[in-house]
């Protein structure tokens, strides 16, 4: 149960990483705003964002980093699962039916006769 739940924030924390990261300007956007372009006005201002998506995307990354870790415990330590080979019974077994059981044949009169000690 624990490990489903930690694997549920790990993609969480997985795609909001991508996106923190992918919000964030280059280096090279600060060239672009120098020459008239308008990039650089944004809602948190010029350098506001700057700090906020940087520490946002530090927060992020460490929770991502520890999160990983303790799957990777858990996934270590789980106990032992069955296989699939395990899983699948084997048909049961066709019953012979028996062959009645032969009786020995009627013995008829032998060569030695009856009274002698043998």
């Amino acid at each position: 149960m624990l490990y489903s739940i930690l694997l549920v924030f790990q993609v969480i924390f997985s795609v909001g990483l991508i996106a923190l990261v992918l919000m964030q300007h280059g280096k090279g956007a600060d060239a672009g705003a120098a020459f008239g372009s308008g990039a650089s006005a944004t809602v948190f201002g010029a350098r506001g964002s700057a700090n906020l998506l940087t520490r946002a995307t530090a927060l992020t990354a460490t929770a991502f980093i520890v999160n990983s870790l303790i799957l990777t415990y858990l996934a270590a330590h789980r106990p032992e699962a069955p296989s699939a080979a395990d899983l699948i019974q084997a048909p049961p077994a066709v019953e012979q039916q028996e062959a009645p059981a032969q009786t020995a044949p009627e013995q008829g009169p032998s060569d030695v006769p009856e009274d002698v000690p043998g």
